[in-house]
């Protein structure tokens, strides 16, 4: 059995691991680092592959996050095509797939998860697809020329995103949501009822309260079969219903975890010298009302990564960064600020059949999120309402006329002593 020893060993190749590495060495740290990925691949950005990657617009050299070269000058190891099975907390070393036995300073766990799998009947069966990896889109792609009809099992941002990437190429898409509207879990109704609109105008069959009761074909997908008896015909079926954190060797050591492997304010795990970020890490957010919750996004990644770094080097920070996200669907750009989980009301600013609007949402009379559409004057000068948690009077959050930025001028000289 081979051993080495690194300063900081990161077991996660994808963007929170590359994050991690490269604030490190921002922070001056000049100790050894590895970076352990499964994949084969240098670290890459993920968010393209259901959109651009997906649709043929950006080559994979495009979405590297840095060259080789960039690895190289910095002196961080990667370790590629490798799984880490075991963590010894009291030992300070991990173990992978081909028996090396690793040491650590310390160690940042950044796996992120793998696809939540269809546990009915035909889950097996070829022609199945998800869309978290290259190889999982290369393998998709593939398939593409010899498919006409594709079904989509789930409503979230990754079914939406390979609906519209795949409309591109001609094929006939129908997408299987079980809730009663898409993007149920993280936006409110108009946000869904616009993404619906403009997915069935692209010619994509949107079916809402439908649940998949099995997948039907020899050795390969021939079908859908719904709960209600439809049969849906497909040449590939792609499921896009979450994730499943990637947390068991943690979890096996001892570590807290629930929805994810939790961790405090500054990334640390229960177990000593281990830290989490990206979409594995559990943590409270204020921004969720200090609900603990995972965030799975290129920003969550970034600025936990960050705060891990500072901490390895003394530099002590606390995880307090408001969540951004978007999602590129035909031409509309949507890029959303805050958590709108647990609003109790939701203002539509502007109006959706000109494509371009926002949707503001509120609890307790405070301003939560913005998801906005083609609106990225909304977005940028929203934030301001969303990182102070402003009250706004709803007419005047409905008024596009007046800009959200004076908005939020107006309501901080309201609470200023005279």
């Amino acid at each position: 059995m081979s051993e080495a020893r690194y300063d900081v060993v990161i077991v996660g190749g994808g963007h929170a691991g590359a994050a991690a590495a490269i604030a490190l060495r921002q922070e001056k740290f000049g100790g050894s680092i590895a970076i352990i990925g499964a994949e084969p691949e240098l670290p890459y950005e993920r968010p393209p592959l259901s959109k651009e990657y997906l649709a043929g617009d950006k080559s994979f050299e495009r979405i590297l996050i840095r060259p080789v070269a960039f690895w190289e000058e910095r002196d961080v190891t990667m370790l590629l095509g490798t799984r880490v099975e075991t963590v010894d907390a009291a030992a300070l070393t991990v173990l992978t797939d081909d028996g090396q036995m690793i040491g650590y300073g310390a160690l940042i766990w950044a796996t992120g998860g793998e696809p939540r799998r269809l546990t009915c009947d035909g889950n097996h069966l070829d022609g199945l697809h998800s869309v978290r990896t290259r190889a999982d889109v290369d393998r998709l792609l593939a398939e593409l020329p010899d498919t006409r009809d594709v079904v989509i099992v789930g409503g979230g941002y990754i079914g939406l995103e390979a609906a519209a990437a795949l409309t591109k190429f001609g094929k006939s898409v129908t997408l299987v949501e079980a809730l009663d509207r898409v993007l149920a879990r993280v936006a409110g109704e108009p946000l869904s009822r616009f993404y619906e609109a403009e997915h069935r105008a692209h010619g994509v069959r949107v079916l809402l309260g439908a649940a998949v009761h099995c997948v039907e074909g020899d050795k390969r997908v021939s079908g859908v079969r719904l709960a209600s008896g439809e049969l849906l015909h497909a040449d590939m079926v792609i499921v896009g219903i979450g994730i499943v954190p990637s947390i068991a060797p943690l979890a096996k050591a001892g570590a807290k975890t629930g929805s994810g492997v939790e961790v405090d304010g500054g990334c640390r795990t229960t177990l000593p010298q281990v830290y989490a970020i990206g979409d594995c890490a559990a943590h409270a957010n204020r921004f969720a009302d200090g609900a603990t919750i995972r965030l799975e996004s290129v920003q969550n990644a970034n600025d936990q990564a960050s705060v891990v770094a500072r901490a390895i080097v003394g530099r002590e920070a606390a995880y307090e960064a408001v969540p951004w996200f978007w999602s590129n669907q035909y031409d509309l750009k949507l890029q959303t600020v805050g958590l709108s989980s647990g609003f109790d009301q939701a203002v539509v600013r502007g109006n959706p059949e000109e494509r371009s609007f926002s949707v503001i949402y509120l609890r307790k009379g405070r301003v939560i999120a913005i998801d906005a559409v083609n609106a990225v004057r909304d977005y940028v000068q929203g934030r301001a309402l969303v990182l102070a948690g402003t009250r706004v009077p709803i007419e005047a959050l409905a008024d596009k006329t007046r800009p959200l930025k004076e908005l939020a001028a107006a309501e901080l000289a309201a609470t200023q002593p005279a």
